[in-house]
């Protein structure tokens, strides 16, 4: 029994921290988890980013209502569910990721969640369970599972290398060079061809 765990942001959709410092022109919001790995520092540093600029909730999902996934990402999507079970794992939160689950046709995802003053200003955020990419795939790991995990960044990697089969999957030429051990691929007919020999 096989399942697949595949990150959002990077694999599936634009990464939207990125697609919102060029909506909002604060460059220093394109700073993401391929060049962070502690995710708790970089997400109490973007709140303060926010709150520095008056920004909250209503102007990023302005901006994610802007975003479509990646080109051929649906179809991939569709493709790998009708073969195996698949959960997204992102440490995104609900009240950005529902939009775009919309657009890639309601895939289950694991994500977390953000507190949210009446004025609208994110006030902090809460983490499903810590470490939630690694945790996650050991627990399906323990009810059964053998997880295929695909991922970007430094926050994928946990999954990755714990699942009976891990890709990078457009991933930065740094996080390659330092994981040589784990098959990198930038096309999407490519990892679905990975994923198909490990579910053969």
């Amino acid at each position: 029994m096989k399942i697949t765990c595949l990150d959002l942001e990077g694999v599936l959709v634009p990464e939207i921290w990125i697609a919102f410092s060029e909506a909002s022109g604060i460059p220093e919001l394109k700073r993401t988890t391929r060049d962070e790995p502690d995710y708790d520092k970089l997400m109490r540093w973007r709140l303060g980013v926010l709150k520095e600029h008056k920004l909250g909730l209503k102007e990023i999902q302005e901006t994610i209502a802007t975003i479509d996934p990646l080109p051929g990402a649906k179809e991939f999507l569709d493709e790998l569910r009708s073969l195996t079970q698949v959960v997204i794992i992102s440490d995104t939160f609900t009240q950005f990721a529902t939009p775009l689950m919309k657009k890639l046709g309601w895939p289950t995802i694991f994500c977390n969640t953000l507190e949210v003053a009446p004025d609208g200003e994110i006030t902090d955020f809460r983490m499903r369970i810590e470490n939630s990419k690694l945790s996650t795939v050991r627990a399906l790991q323990s009810i059964g599972y053998e997880t295929i995990a695909a991922g970007d960044s430094y926050n994928d990697l946990a999954m990755i290398q714990a699942s009976k089969a891990g890709f990078l999957f457009r991933s930065t030429e740094k996080i390659k060079q330092d994981y040589p051990e784990l098959p990198a691929f930038d096309d999407f007919d490519d990892l679905m061809s990975a994923i198909k020999q490990e579910l053969a």
